[in-house]
């Protein structure tokens, strides 16, 4: 295999799209069991989700080819290239898929393996193939499947669902549509031309932005569900405010921008919230450990 279609078949898997949702799974893991959890369980866990949300992205990379061939932004992608054929992607999808269930079945539980599945089935079949292409609220319904690996990564520990793991599942699933609508709007000529009725197209940019900043006080108070269960601390409290006001602030800039300075405003947000969502996971996860050092150092 040469470097350049070796690049090719990485770039069908996601990698920084899969990354952030293995932390999302790790820092389930991490809170399910902190004191039991084994580097081995650790890393074939993650590897069986890492598969599978690999698999979801080649999928969604060969459903949209058509699609991605019209827009700016994705047009250099593998399949519109041609650098890999459907039938290729097709079978690279199908041995990341069932290799990452297999690990997940065999070495993990049934319970994460099945919902694995059903993450995967939910992105690239539901939500690529039927709701992307059919309601402005595409983002919404699907982001459900994307929100799912804290989850799993409890499960994958404990064979147990918890109301725990499902408040980080909420959290990304609120955090999804003003993350998704901010590219949207930055990218509207692009879904306009490849028409995909994103809600920005269907409603227009005004509405898009106004949903975005009531999506953004939503996940503001959704984060602060943690501490008020008592799941997090006063460290989580205090670092999770100051995420959420730059959030909310780069939210209503977006809002109030004019044409000129919209595309800007929402690509700012869009790239924020990525970062969002990582250092928030990893605030969740060191303000559970500092806590925890501090109850054993005093005893």
């Amino acid at each position: 295999m040469t470097r350049r279609l070796f690049e090719a078949y990485w770039i069908l898997c996601k990698p920084r799209v899969v990354l952030l949702m293995l932390l999302t799974a790790w820092v389930g893991m991490l809170l399910a069991e902190p004191a039991s959890l084994s580097v081995g369980l650790t890393l074939v866990a993650l590897l069986g989700i890492g598969l599978a949300a690999s698999s979801g992205a080649a999928i969604n990379h060969l459903i949209d080819r058509h699609v991605d061939a019209l827009m700016a932004r994705t047009q250099s992608r593998p399949l519109p290239k041609g650098e890999i054929s459907s039938r290729a992607a097709i079978a690279f999808a199908t041995i990341l898929g069932t290799t990452g269930f297999a690990i997940l079945w065999l070495f993990i539980n049934m319970t994460t393996a099945l919902l694995t599945l059903l993450s995967l089935v939910g992105y690239a079949g539901v939500y690529t193939g039927f709701l992307k292409r059919r309601t402005p609220q595409n983002i919404v319904i699907g982001g459900l499947a994307g929100a799912l690996p804290p989850l799993l990564g409890w499960v994958a520990v404990t064979n147990q669902l918890s109301p725990q793991s499902f408040l980080l599942v909420m959290i990304i699933f609120i955090w999804t549509p003003p993350h998704f609508w901010a590219l949207a709007i930055h990218r509207y000529e692009d879904y306009c031309r490849a028409k995909i009725p994103m809600l920005p197209v269907t409603h227009g940019i005004p509405f898009a932005k106004l949903n975005v900043l009531l999506y953004s006080i939503m996940l503001w108070s959704v984060t602060m569900m943690p501490f008020v269960i008592g799941m997090s601390h006063l460290l989580y409290l205090a670092l999770v405010n100051g995420l959420n006001a730059v959030f909310l602030r780069k939210a209503f800039r977006l809002y109030r921008a004019d044409e000129a300075s919209t595309p800007d405003a929402a690509m700012d947000l869009f790239r924020y919230s990525i970062n969002y969502l990582m250092v928030l996971f990893l605030v969740i996860c060191v303000d559970h450990f500092w806590v925890i050092d501090r109850f054993w150092g005093k005893l």
